[in-house]
């Protein structure tokens, strides 16, 4: 049970800092770039971002993240690993209502709203709507990638309790 547990683990550790890069990216340098460049082009490469991210390659990450960490902390507890559970259990939780359902709740709808919005052909026009997407996307996504790498913490936290660390008292 102690090495399916470590297995889950491992795999929840991988998909929590899969998450975590790919909404620290956005962070450093993706809306950063996309600031720099003409909003008419910032607007149309974020719509294309948008439409393009919902896939094979980035759905185990996004939507299997706190699940396989919550069946991680399923497994420590039945390996008697209670202290790793519940780092594990924390990470899941953490995650699911931190980046999932955050995610869900605030960056869909403005997504969508952007989606929706022709790009304007004048370059100021494009200015206002890309300044004001931009402007209230960026502080909510700096929260979603803290607390991702909060998840991402909190799981190798468990997987060092639970791979029996020496000091470690799981």
């Amino acid at each position: 049970m102690r090495q399916a547990a470590i297995g889950m683990t491992m795999l929840g550790v991988l998909f929590a800092g899969a998450i975590f890069g790919f909404f620290y990216a956005w962070v450093c340098s993706t809306m950063w770039g996309l600031d720099a460049a003409d909003p008419r082009v910032a607007m149309a490469a974020m719509q294309a971002m948008n439409a393009s991210v919902r896939n094979a390659v980035f759905a185990p990450a996004f939507f299997g993240t706190p699940f396989v960490l919550l069946a991680a902390a399923a497994l420590a507890y039945a390996a008697q690993a209670r202290g790793a559970a519940g780092w594990l259990l924390a990470a899941g939780l953490v995650y699911l209502g931190g980046g999932m359902i955050f995610t869900i709740l605030s960056f869909i709808p403005m997504n969508e709203a952007l989606g929706a919005t022709p790009v304007p052909a004048s370059e100021d026009e494009a200015r206002v709507i890309w300044t004001t997407y931009s402007q209230a996307w960026q502080p909510i996504n700096q929260i979603r990638a803290a607390l991702s790498g909060v998840a991402l913490l909190l799981a190798a936290v468990g997987l060092y309790r639970l791979a029996g660390a020496k000091g470690a008292v799981s």
